[in-house]
């Protein structure tokens, strides 16, 4: 029964965190983005070099909506290695939206941390 309820548990938590990350990702791909003008395999690179977990298959519907919400644009340009790549670049639109969304977190994370200093340390 005990082992029943640990397994509950941690199922919860892994999609809480899951669910948590999801949050979040369009945020961060709109943060690597900023560092100039990259490709989508590099874009997911630097996501799961930063612990966010993602595939190709939640990648490029991303993409897509951000640059239907005219948040971000892409060029096609010649590769070395194979065929050619489509670059993303953010739009003045993205930059403003990241100065936003950057409160939105620094506020958020300030009261979570204050939140977990009341109640979730023990």
């Amino acid at each position: 029964m005990q082992k029943q309820m640990d397994d509950i548990t941690k199922k919860d938590i892994e999609n809480t965190k899951a669910q948590m990350r999801k949050g979040f990702l369009e945020y961060c791909i709109l943060l690597v983005i900023a560092q100039g003008k990259i490709y989508a395999n590099k874009i997911i690179r630097e996501l799961k070099k930063a612990d966010l977990i993602v595939v190709e298959g939640t990648i490029y519907p991303l993409l897509t909506r951000l640059k239907n919400s005219g948040l971000l644009k892409y060029t096609w340009e010649e590769s070395k290695s194979g065929p050619p790549r489509k670059y993303y670049i953010l739009t003045d639109r993205g930059k403003e939206t990241i100065e936003k969304l950057t409160k939105t977190w620094e506020n958020l994370n300030k009261t979570i941390g204050e939140l977990v200093n009341k109640g979730g340390k023990k």
